[in-house]
């Protein structure tokens, strides 16, 4: 049987010097394989223990019935602060809350519907940038970044790709990602607030330059609200966004902030959910010709999307095997008792996307590739229980409808236009930001 590419695990038991060692490498590899059979596991340093929860009521315990008691550890956080700020993918509490207030309606509703338009001219421009490569071997991690990024601008601020500050800040953005932000002394130490951070020096650079790209273009939005002429998109419905409780609306340099998580998600997790799944029905092919057949009469009306059903499928079955946010990690602020451990507060629980999409007490044929799963008794359960490539619960990312709809309709606008094969070896999977390939993803094009 083939198997999607997995990558390998590490020793049962190594030091917290080689564990540090392995986790700068690859965050997936850095994990022992007794993980995707284990219901809670246990992690010992001198200065934290971290806790893995891969049994379905304690992550729903974390996530959905107890997410005040568990908030956001600024652990992994701290490496993405020079970009993020205080953006709601960082924040807790009533900042995070009130956050959310603004943001969520934006997306809300029929919003999708109007953003349709912009996301379907993106869809359109991804396929004209391939007619290039036909018969011929492309990176396709690179184009389906460039795809994602280029909905995000259409999107958010009516703007295309080429636009001047939009190719500024994606160039910038690869540049950032290269530089493995999330990688920072201060997940491994408990760093005082007063220390340095011992950032990169290119990473602290690039977040620089994209926080002053973004600044232009939402000085530019807020004058443009101010006198009547902004166009109606995500931006100007976010920025217009009265807290219902308050009474605020975001300030300039909370706006950037929003902006800054709104292209790291929105482009990053899509760019990685797309190359992922054009590679697995590049390895699979019957199933790049389901979805072919399948799109042959679709169009920019947006009812038509609900049709995408074999698309939806593949791209939920690529989530599931290759989530974009591996791990998420929460802290505990008051004494647990969980499987008969006593955990203390400060005490960082990882839920893990990555293992429990794969876990082999959960799912039937964990690490195959089966789109049809989703339609069995065991994939209905297990989509309910063990599946959550957006988060759960009430910090669920709010992007995550928008996600369902882009995903599969640029998947069925390539596969459409162009057949894929596979070229050279197996992908070597590997997170930093997000699950990419180590090396990169080769595909020939060839047009139907």
């Amino acid at each position: 049987m083939t198997l999607p590419p997995k990558p390998p695990s590490r020793a049962d038991k190594v030091s917290l010097r080689q564990y540090a060692k392995l986790f700068r490498k690859d965050i997936l590899s850095a994990q022992p394989a007794r993980l995707y059979r284990a219901w809670m596991a246990e992690f010992r340093t001198p200065f934290f223990r971290s806790y893995m929860l891969n049994q379905p009521d304690l992550v729903k315990t974390v996530l959905k019935e107890r997410p005040d008691d568990f908030p956001k550890s600024d652990r992994i956080g701290e490496g993405l602060r020079p970009l993020l700020g205080e953006s709601v993918f960082l924040t807790n509490g009533e900042t995070w809350k009130r956050q959310r207030r603004i943001i969520d309606p934006a997306f809300e509703g029929g919003r999708l519907r109007d953003t349709f338009p912009a996301m379907w001219a993106a869809s359109e421009a991804a396929v004209a940038r391939l007619e290039k490569y036909d018969g011929e071997v492309v990176e396709i991690e690179g184009e389906t970044s460039h795809a994602a990024a280029d909905v995000i601008f259409r999107t958010l601020f009516s703007i295309p790709i080429e636009h001047e500050i939009a190719a500024q800040v994606f160039d910038q953005f690869r540049t950032y990602q290269r530089s493995q932000p999330i990688l920072n002394l201060a997940a491994f130490l408990p760093l005082p607030r007063w220390m340095p951070r011992f950032f990169r020096k290119d990473t602290k650079a690039t977040a620089k330059a994209i926080r002053d790209l973004i600044t232009r273009l939402t000085d530019e939005r807020m004058r443009a609200i101010e006198d009547g002429s902004a166009p109606d998109d995500l931006a100007t419905k976010i920025m217009t966004t009265h807290d219902p409780k308050t009474g605020e609306k975001f300030t300039s340099e909370e706006m950037v902030d929003q902006v800054a998580i709104f292209f790291l998600a929105g482009h990053e997790t899509s760019a990685s959910a797309l190359a992922w799944a054009l590679y697995l029905v590049a390895l699979f092919p019957e199933w790049q010709e389901k979805i072919a057949a399948e799109a042959i009469d679709l169009d920019e009306d947006f009812s038509k999307i609900s049709r995408l059903k074999i698309s939806r499928d593949v791209f939920r079955e690529t989530l599931r095997l290759y989530p974009p946010v591996p791990m998420m990690v929460r802290e505990s602020t008051c004494p647990e008792r969980f499987r008969d451990r006593d955990i203390k507060p400060g005490a960082q629980m990882v839920l893990s996307p990555w293992h429990l999409h794969r876990h082999e007490r959960l799912w039937d044929n964990p690490d195959g590739f089966d789109p049809n799963r989703w339609h069995t008794e065991n994939g209905k359960t297990c989509m309910r229980e063990a599946f959550m490539p957006f988060s759960s619960g009430s910090r669920v990312c709010t992007g995550a409808g928008f996600a369902m709809v882009e995903g599969p309709l640029i998947l069925s606008m390539i596969l459409r236009r162009f057949r894929v094969v596979p070229v050279g070896p197996a992908p070597v999977p590997v997170a930093y930001l997000t699950v990419r390939s180590k090396d990169g993803i080769r595909l020939r094009l060839e047009r139907r």
